[in-house]
């Protein structure tokens, strides 16, 4: 009688291969999302300007401040309060990544 573990197996593998896939959307969708960002805080978060630079920051403290400006807690806020409120928490958590991933500031 054949084993039923390779069916296992492949079957395993069919329930894991879209949260592998999702791992690499979220990479693929958090450089769509800093699209956006980029506008105001310059290219890959490198600002010359007036507005802080995102580039170089942990995503320890991108991800505290981008969850401030979504909760309304951030009184330094301009527009970034309203901007927030349209991300959810796994996007905030990429556009916090994206950006502590590049160097330098």
């Amino acid at each position: 009688m054949p084993s039923a573990f390779p069916l296992n197996r492949f079957a395993l593998a069919l329930l894991l291969a879209p949260l592998a896939a999702g791992a690499q959307l979220r990479v693929q969708d958090a450089s769509v999302l800093a699209g956006t960002c980029v506008n105001c805080h310059g290219p890959e978060g490198r600002s010359t300007g007036a507005i802080p630079s995102l580039r170089g920051h942990t995503a320890g403290y991108l991800l505290q401040r981008l969850r401030a400006f979504r909760a309304g807690q951030a009184p330094d806020a301009t527009v970034m309060t309203r901007l927030m409120k349209g991300y959810d928490d796994a996007q905030v958590e990429a556009l916090a990544q994206w950006f502590a991933d590049k160097e330098g500031r």
